[in-house]
């Protein structure tokens, strides 16, 4: 039996052409190349790459790293998924009277709001109940967070990006204060009797601008109940304002908006708020459920929202390993099921919240390009049309209007003090797509690393030929190579492959000898994953024969590529 042999091992630094266009765009901005990852390549598994700069060294990822938690519970749960929230009753329904308390259980529906509240009343309602005489129970288990409102990320702690998560959400856990200077009115959007509002604004009749246009608010969390004390001068002239602040709990604010629908709607309730687990002895009534995971992940991505990436890191936590969902199981859910579907490979990586709201998260412009390569490849369009679509949604609508990037990219942004990114895909005039992540980590401006990005996906949506062949300019990249083989007379003029897996570990004795057995030729090349390939061939159709048997007898996902 032929023996398995090294038949290369070195540390080299492999060369990519950085083509000529992505070279004047960086030289151009000003930005050193140290700060910029580049990672461009034909879109799924072709291993053509376009261009290549530092694109495995780790870097702070900002909100492009939320891919990463609505791949995996795409690839988890489905498109179709939909978060349940459940109401029960512990005791009896009779004669319209719920004996006893009315149970809801969260499961950490991030899009539950104030507009589902008629809805879950009717079905409250057709239970045949009219009054409840013990309390609204609050089950907030599921996922074990603390009590945190805000993440404090920054100096904003209380504005609506850096709330926290909770099984029990509600209205994104955002208190909406209405203000009208006009009819001295103030008031909260949605009946809360979680906070206090205090208004000392003084109408003032001078134009709606500067100063005059917005109130201050002081918001003082000292005590048990959190009181907003609005004030200052503000034009009596203004529009109704409404300012969005994370101020108190989001099952709090879920009881008092409830209570007071279902008075509104005839129903009674004698009780109070009380949080607890749900028991054997309730009785399920119904269930509530959310828009589907795809309608999620798009508002995740597309407005970058970091509560939805944060509850769904928990959500694939208890999925994976059990409720109560903790950051510890979200994070290490994430990775597992992405890396045992081999859309990224074992170099490093650390999630954090999920959301890219940290200074902590570290991700390479490699690790991501894998991940959307995997996701291409097995979802195509609806996974892109998940993503923000330049010049016409989310994040980069503005960005790409009026250019030839409009309608041909789909992209996830990610923006913190210092850090540009930006990851996804984009065609080009001939209808080619392709993988490009451009990660800038710089203290020279972000408004240079966006116009970079910019620069390098006009140019690169523009081409009418492959990318590479307008190259005059070679990038270096550290990388370690290892190739392994069965057959060391191989011809530089043989160029196709069957790649039959690709391994996180080196492939199995067994495994091999199962090559071996339908008399095939193979070798084993390292580049951060184990790839087996077998060939190689000079024509394509000695090749696509060899497919056909490894397809059959070896693994139906078996590939062929040209080297």
């Amino acid at each position: 039996m032929r023996q398995v042999f090294i038949a290369f091992l070195f540390f080299s630094s492999w060369a990519h052409a950085l083509p000529m266009g992505i070279e004047k765009a960086i030289k151009r901005s000003g930005i050193p190349k140290k700060d910029i990852s580049i990672y461009i390549k034909d879109a799924g598994e072709s291993n053509r790459i376009v261009a290549s700069l530092n694109a495995v060294k780790s870097r702070t990822p900002a909100s492009v790293i939320k891919v990463l938690a609505t791949y995996a519970s795409i690839l988890k749960l489905g498109f179709d998924y939909r978060w349940p929230t459940k109401f029960y009753a512990r005791g009896d329904i009779y004669k319209g009277v719920l004996n006893g308390d009315l149970i809801v259980k969260g499961f950490g529906d991030p899009t539950l709001n104030s507009t589902h509240l008629k809805e879950i009343v009717r079905k409250i309602k057709a239970q045949g109940i009219k009054k409840i005489t013990g309390d609204i129970v609050i089950d907030r288990s599921y996922f074990k967070v603390g009590t945190r409102d805000s993440s404090k990320f920054d100096e904003n702690p209380y504005s609506p990006y850096n709330a926290m998560p909770d099984a029990m959400m509600f209205n994104e856990r955002v208190s909406t204060i209405c203000i009208e200077v006009g009819k001295n009115s103030v008031s909260k959007k949605n009946p809360d009797g979680s906070y206090k509002l205090i208004n000392n604004i003084k109408a003032v009749n001078k134009p709606c601008k500067g100063r005059y246009s917005w109130p201050g608010i002081k918001i003082d969390k000292s005590k048990t109940v959190p009181k907003v004390l609005l004030q200052g001068k503000m034009s009596k002239h203004c529009e109704k304002r409404n300012i969005c602040k994370v101020i108190t709990k989001p099952y709090k604010s879920f009881y008092y908006a409830l209570k007071d629908s279902l008075k509104k709607a005839g129903v009674e309730v004698d009780g109070y708020m009380k949080l607890q687990k749900t028991t054997n002895l309730s009785r399920l009534l119904f269930t509530h459920y959310s828009s589907s995971l795809e309608k999620i992940i798009s508002k995740t991505s597309k407005k970058s929202n970091n509560l939805y990436a944060r509850h769904l890191l928990l959500l694939l936590g208890a999925k994976q390993y059990s409720a109560p969902a903790t950051l510890e199981k979200g994070r290490r859910a994430i990775e597992y099921i992405l890396r045992s579907k081999r859309a990224i490979a074992w170099d490093e990586l650390k999630i954090d919240n999920g959301s890219g709201l940290s200074r902590s998260a570290k991700m390479s412009a490699k690790t991501l390009a894998d991940m959307y390569d995997n996701a291409y490849e097995r979802y195509g369009q609806r996974w892109m049309d998940t993503l923000s679509i330049a010049g016409v949604d989310g994040t980069i609508k503005k960005r790409f209007r009026g250019t030839i990037v409009k309608n041909k990219a789909w992209m996830k942004t990610g923006t913190l003090k210092r850090v540009k990114n930006i990851g996804g895909y984009v065609k080009n005039s001939e209808g080619m797509v392709y993988t490009v992540v451009i990660l800038v980590n710089t203290k020279q401006g972000n408004w240079r690393a966006s116009q970079l990005q910019n620069d390098i996906m006009v140019w690169l949506a523009k081409t009418t030929k492959k990318p590479s062949e307008e190259s005059n300019a070679t990038v270096r990249e550290e990388s370690t190579q290892v190739a392994y083989s069965n057959n060391a007379s191989l011809s530089q003029s043989q160029k196709y492959y069957v790649q039959v897996g690709s391994f996180v570990d080196i492939p199995s004795k067994k495994y091999l000898q199962s090559i071996e057995s339908l008399d095939l030729s193979y070798r084993i090349r390292y580049t951060y994953k184990h790839r087996v390939l077998i060939g190689p061939y000079s024509d394509e159709q000695q090749a696509r024969k060899a497919l056909s048997v490894v397809r059959k007898y070896i693994n139906s996902d078996a590939f062929l590529l040209r080297d």
